[in-house]
């Protein structure tokens, strides 16, 4: 009797389990009936969790992809809502406060048409139909909703349309005005000359301060909020660091089949769940195939019946920040040219916060350039904001509305006019054998200036409307017989043009053309190889530069940063070491800590070269030693247990518990690789390749792809995390496109009927 007492007990007073994350699982087989259907819709999805949606119109196709993004990914969607419409305060508190008053601060305000009109000509009914699929599947759920709303204690809201076209996400991607702003303040402690040499304008320009623009006081504060929004919702994960792309495309007479083969790695943070969500969309007019993200309807890259496309990157500057003159006496009354004053437009909103009755109101200021990002009222200065997400047609990738019909070149081009934002470099190849490569996006025209500066707003520095496609790089079907970009300068050297000076180092891009012309005949295997390329030219040029007492290790490496490389291993953490070391010989400490990540390894590197002989030996002689002792103080004095994957890692953690958390896989390569494996300062990797295609236009179905770590985003899935192992190890799946092939790989079906 005691025993089945203290039984009871233990049962009494044990707390009851969590939710089991399967048991919340959404319904992927059998039939559902729903209202907002006008006919069925099967959806088959493949072992790797890929949902092929096959519908009899556009309305029902699109309705189903809402649906069954929501079933995968529901509470990443419900998140990326709240953070766009400036209303995540209201489930995470005061902390995420300035965060939405930013994001308000971006919110389109324009005319509503043109922004329907310029995605495509049905975009306002596809975006409906998604979003009224997103609504169908949380009322279907009920309270069987993912796990991460129970540990929260949120429901969604319902959505709609104006969810998608929330303009944070392409903030983030056009984010010119930092660079503005540390360029300021390298100027005005080094002077222009010198600054031009430490953050060279590439072309080559001078950097030239705008008349009566004082220096003072333009510092990192002016991007408190836009640092707060940009953040991760939370600690558990890292912030998004060097995002880039590779994209490569090859003609038929340089491929093993004859056919053109296309490849694409876009470089964005490495997450839990994924920023990129796949499907197949096949209805009259629409037989398309890739990935998107999982909040927008439509494929961002992939193929269609005739085309294949990708994307990495154009960093055009799409952003500029004006430093307007208040009036002492009332500071909401600012300079215009010619010297009268002009009132801002004030906007006040209510931010819910929870654990609050009563909502913060928010004042929002707007001069004629845009929203105010910083007041400084002792300086009697405001800093607005002009960027081209203010125009219409700005939402990010919706244009591939347009795009993912394209059926040749003319086409192609033709959609890519309404294609706005992100600024992209875009790879193309089609079933007749022709390869191009289209840059786009909308970038501003400057008459009068670069954009390399802030420039007082009550003087003559306005855009002067757009640059068209026509303007931006294109090329097709060039001689050598393969285009290639890595968010390098696609502009001619020679360019006069304000299209934009900051570009992503050249080593990713010379790597791939190095391996591209290597090779007489190119195949799928090849293309793989290629992505998982880690050799760094920036480390073959470290390895000749090293002076003769360097450690023979260094000396004989071949810069290839392979995981289990014990060089890549004291090369990495040398250069950790050396470089704060040469920052502080080039410039003030405060500086330097504030400009490290602005001054490219190349030019820190040659500043080094030429350093005293004394100076430079020194440096170099105490980087590697702190370096040798921090690898013996990690993995021990033999250095054949040295390993670079033992230290560069990529850790999946789930932003709420380390409940859901990934095996952290080892990792190879670094920023400079087309392996791309950016890291923080604990070798972390934060960026790179989360997604993977490569087409085969001689048959789409020998075509192949990976999504890290799984196409669901709920932990009971049997798709959370199945697709980690296979990207670990350099792996893909074939991406079926025929229905033939789809059916063979099937691992469920769904009908969503009409009710």
């Amino acid at each position: 009797m005691q025993r089945l007492i203290a039984i009871l007990l233990l049962i009494l007073w044990t707390p009851a389990p969590a939710t089991d994350p399967k048991a919340v699982l959404a319904q992927r087989s059998g039939r559902i009936e729903t209202p907002g259907l006008t006919a069925p819709v099967e959806i088959i999805t493949d072992t790797w969790g890929v949902p092929h949606i096959y519908a009899s119109n556009t309305a029902d196709l699109f309705f189903a992809q809402g649906w069954i993004a929501a079933s995968d990914r529901l509470w990443q969607m419900e998140m990326w809502r709240l953070a766009g419409e400036g209303r995540l305060a209201e489930v995470l508190g005061e902390s995420a406060i300035d965060r939405d008053r930013f994001a308000r601060l971006l919110r389109y305000r324009g005319d509503m048409s043109a922004e329907w009109s310029s995605y495509a000509p049905d975009a306002r009914e596809i975006v409906e139909s998604f979003v009224k699929g997103v609504n169908a599947y949380m009322t279907n759920a009920g309270d069987n909703l993912p796990i991460e709303f129970k540990k929260m204690g949120f429901r969604p809201q319902p959505w709609t349309p104006e969810v998608c076209i929330t303009r944070l996400a392409g903030y983030v991607m056009t984010g010119n005005v930092s660079n503005e702003i540390s360029r300021a303040q390298l100027v005005a402690a080094v002077g222009a000359e010198k600054a031009a040499q430490l953050m060279p304008p590439d072309p080559p320009v001078p950097i030239d301060v705008p008349p009566g623009l004082d220096l003072a006081g333009i510092d990192g504060r002016i991007l408190a909020g836009s640092r707060a929004a940009s953040a991760p919702y939370v600690a558990r994960q890292s912030r998004e660091t060097d995002a880039g792309s590779n994209n490569w495309t090859v003609a038929g007479r340089r491929t093993s089949t004859g056919h053109p083969l296309l490849a694409n790695d876009p470089h964005r943070t490495i997450a839990l769940p994924s920023l990129r969500y796949m499907a197949h969309l096949v209805a009259p007019g629409w037989n398309v195939i890739g990935s998107g993200e999982p909040a927008l309807p439509g494929i961002a890259v992939g193929h269609n019946e005739r085309v294949a496309f990708g994307f990495t990157i154009f960093p055009a500057d799409m952003q500029d920040l004006y430093v307007e003159e208040t009036d002492p006496s009332d500071p909401l009354r600012y300079k215009v040219a010619g010297g009268a004053w002009e009132k801002m437009k004030v906007i006040t909103e209510q931010i819910g916060v929870k654990g609050r009755a009563e909502p913060v109101a928010a004042e929002l200021h707007f001069t004629r350039h845009g929203p105010v990002i910083f007041e400084d009222a002792a300086a009697h200065r405001a800093y607005a904001l002009r960027w081209t997400g203010a125009e219409p047609g700005t939402a990010g990738y919706l244009a591939s509305l347009s795009l993912d019909r394209a059926s040749n070149w003319n086409s192609f081009r033709e959609a890519l006019r309404r294609w706005k934002l992100p600024p992209e470099n875009l790879v193309y190849a089609d079933k007749d054998g022709n390869i191009g490569e289209q840059s786009a996006g909308l970038v501003p025209r400057r008459n009068n200036w670069r954009g390399l500066l802030p420039v007082p707003g009550g003087a003559n520095y306005e855009w002067d409307g757009f640059f068209t496609v026509d303007d931006l790089p294109h090329s097709f079907n060039p001689p050598e017989g393969f285009i290639a970009t890595a968010n390098n300068r696609t502009i001619a050297a020679s360019e006069k043009r304000a299209i934009g000076y900051e570009w992503s180092a050249p080593d990713r891009v010379n790597r791939i053309t190095e391996v591209l012309r290597a090779k007489p005949k190119i195949t799928v295997e090849d293309m793989e190889r290629l992505q998982h390329d880690e050799v760094s030219l920036p480390a073959r040029e470290f390895v000749r530069v090293l002076p003769a007492f360097a450690p023979e290790m260094l000396r004989k490496w071949d810069g290839n940063l392979s995981a289990d490389s014990a060089a890549a291993a004291l090369y990495e953490v040398t250069i950790q070491k050396m470089r704060p070391k040469v920052m502080a010989a080039i410039l003030s400490a405060n500086l330097a800590r504030t400009l490290n990540r602005n001054i490219a390894q190349s030019v820190w590197m040659a500043a080094l070269e030429k350093m005293p002989e004394g100076q430079r030996r020194s440096i170099f002689t105490q980087a590697i030693e702190e370096a040798q002792a921090d690898l013996r103080n990690r993995f021990g004095p033999d250095e054949r247990n040295w390993r670079w994957g033992d230290l560069h890692k990529a850790p999946f953690r789930h932003p709420l518990t380390a409940e859901f958390d990934l095996t952290a896989p080892e990792r190879g390569g670094d920023s400079t690789t087309p392996n791309a494996t950016s890291f923080n300062a604990n070798f972390e990797q934060t960026s790179g390749a989360s997604y993977r295609e490569i087409f085969d236009l001689a048959d789409w179905d020998r075509s192949r792809a990976i999504n890290v770590p799984g196409q669901s985003g709920q932990p009971g899935s049997p798709h959370y995390s199945d697709l980690l192992p296979l990207w670990a190890k350099g792996k893909y799946f074939p991406l079926a496109y025929t229905r033939k092939a789809v059916e063979s790989v099937a691992s469920e079906k769904l009908i969503l009927a009409p009710k």
